[in-house]
């Protein structure tokens, strides 16, 4: 892959030297940012480019998956970074699976940035067409290209920008090859300037279309600003506890009106 390089090197866009990493002083922050990814894509070093060494760690609650957070200030705009566990899915079938699913989630980050190997995309993909379902505003972190480069490996992130609907950036995070792009991508997301329209997957199954399009405009009572109704109408259909519960309590949405999570919670059990 060729990497073109802006002819205006001085540009505040490409000049990492605007960014100011804060570190663990988070105060005030102006935007929530959920870094996620599969295990050993460089999520950790993309993480301490943008805050820095110093990081506020302890557990999720309740967990005992650690939390990483960190801030960083850029174009006068200060943004809380959360560094979520790695993981393969969202499917929940572990603590750390279910702990990046949950903040995607019910936290509803600003932008989610996920780092993905440029090495290893094929299987990387997958995650990302799970977070595609969740969140419209979504990175994709293309990380590792300069050792994509080192293998004859080529991506045309153009082509796989336009195929998904959202921003890839391509960074080499160790050489902080990249940072730059994606601090002004990070923005512009952020304060709507750029909007993500993410390609998502359609279903095929006329019943199951048509079943998770009732459920979904049930949850949408409950919770009219919900984005990503669909995507919770289809697990609660394949029997996700963990969202099954959440609608239950209350946790979803932090909804209020209880007599319309009884409704739903009618057409779930039926």
């Amino acid at each position: 892959m060729n990497l073109v390089k802006s002819n205006c090197e001085n540009c505040p866009v490409h000049n990492i030297d605007n960014l100011v990493k804060l570190g663990i002083n988070m105060e005030h922050f102006d935007y929530v940012v959920a870094l996620c990814g599969n295990p050993n894509t460089g999520k950790s070093t993309v993480f301490n480019a943008l805050t820095g060494l110093r990081q506020h760690t302890g557990n999720w609650p309740g967990k005992t998956v650690v939390r990483a957070e960190g801030g960083f200030e850029y174009n006068e705009h200060k943004y809380k970074l959360v560094d979520l566990p790695g993981t393969y899915s969202l499917l929940s079938t572990s603590t750390d699976e279910e702990v990046a699913r949950n903040f995607i989630l019910f936290g509803q980050p600003d932008v989610t940035v996920i780092v993905v190997d440029a090495t290893r995309l094929e299987r990387n993909l997958n995650l990302v067409l799970q977070v595609l379902e969740i969140t419209d505003r979504i990175i994709v972190c293309l990380n590792l290209i300069d050792e994509a480069k080192r293998n004859g490996i080529e991506i045309d992130e153009r082509a796989l920008s336009k195929e998904l609907g959202v921003p890839v950036i391509p960074t080499a995070a160790r050489q902080k090859e990249g940072i730059p792009n994606l601090l002004e991508y990070i923005d512009e997301v952020a304060t709507g300037k750029y909007r993500c329209k993410p390609k998502r997957i359609k279903n095929k199954n006329p019943k199951l279309r048509k079943a998770v399009e009732v459920l979904s405009n049930e949850v949408l009572k409950i919770y009219p600003n919900l984005p990503n109704a669909d995507w919770v109408a289809l697990r609660l259909l394949e029997g996700d506890e963990d969202i099954i519960d959440a609608v239950k309590s209350g946790e979803l949405g932090k909804l209020k009106k209880l007599g319309a999570v009884e409704s739903t919670q009618e057409i779930i059990l039926k």
